[in-house]
């Protein structure tokens, strides 16, 4: 087994700035319009995109004030960004799960370790969504699932991140008034009982990637339910959840103000509109590459910056 050799981790200091383009379903149907199996034309345009999204990444590559590039990508459309990520030496982060599905599968099956060796990337990733108030029976499944990935996970010395969606009922978002209410009033405590039920449950990845935080308050709440379990340290990231960018900026001001914080994982608000543009026929390649560039550059400036200030 090719066990990574880098034993590099993120931390609040020395933090990873990733790109994420590993979405498969919503790739293809809503960005390509592209309805049942793919044509072999249509796997060639997604591959090509991807790769173009990962020449922004490229475009900055080594001019960041601190930190490190990372690139999150699927096998599926991705293959020639992994094996440009593994050349460029940008820390690799790869899915395993099944894209597109509300509860938690493997994409492999029982053949996900193969995968993982096979592509050997810095870190796996599976996507949850999960709220307390889910029905009780997928619960304890998804829970059941994520601790045999976990204790393989150890067994292998293999890293990886939780990437955990906690969407709303739709009692509590009518509660909350919408999605920023639940985000602000709700969502800190009910994310810090779904990482203590996964703790419990025997889960303990190596780092936790988050929605973003209206507050500090709520910051702390999940931060403290990371910190709970002792015996397995982890840190944490903010995702992007296809936000507009002044709303990441904010999760991005909030979470490095704490300083507890190891970076961000954004991809739809860095890539999508202009991949849309282009598709459309209203954008060039290098307008792709340079927006995808600028926006990621943007984001490393405020993270940067909001450190430095702390």
């Amino acid at each position: 087994m090719n066990v990574p050799n880098d034993s590099w981790l993120p931390t609040s200091d020395e933090p990873l700035f990733v790109l994420a383009m590993d979405h498969r379903v919503s790739f293809t149907r809503d960005l390509f319009g592209i309805s049942g199996v793919p044509s072999e034309g249509d796997l060639m345009r997604m591959r090509e995109a991807k790769t173009l999204v990962y020449e922004g990444l490229r475009h900055v590559a080594g001019s960041l004030p601190f930190g490190r590039e990372g690139v999150l990508v699927d096998e599926y459309l991705g293959a020639d960004v992994i094996r440009s990520a593994k050349s460029d030496g940008v820390v690799l982060l790869m899915p395993i799960e099944k894209s597109g599905s509300m509860e938690f599968e493997l994409e492999y099956g029982d053949r996900f370790a193969e995968h993982i060796e096979a592509v050997d990337p810095d870190f796996f990733k599976v996507l949850v969504r999960y709220n307390p108030l889910d029905d009780e029976g997928m619960r304890r499944t998804q829970v059941a699932r994520l601790a045999a990935v976990s204790q393989w996970a150890e067994r292998c010395s293999r890293r990886w991140v939780f990437e955990l969606l906690v969407p709303p009922t739709p009692a509590q978002l009518a509660s909350h008034r919408d999605q920023v209410g639940f985000d602000r009033e709700a969502r800190p405590a009910l994310t810090a009982q779904v990482i203590s039920q996964f703790q419990t449950g025997g889960v303990h990845p190596t780092i936790w990637k988050l929605e973003g935080f209206e507050t500090a308050s709520g910051a702390d709440v999940v931060l403290a339910a990371v910190a709970a379990d002792t015996e397995h340290s982890a840190v944490c990231i903010v995702l992007g959840r296809d936000a507009p960018l002044p709303r990441v900026e904010h999760w991005l001001d909030v979470a490095v103000s704490q300083r507890r914080f190891a970076g961000f994982a954004v991809g739809r608000t860095i890539w999508e509109e202009p991949l849309r543009q282009l598709l459309d026929g209203a954008a060039s390649t290098d307008h792709v590459v340079d927006a995808v560039a600028d926006t990621y550059s943007t984001l490393v400036d405020i993270y940067t910056r909001t450190h430095q200030s702390g």
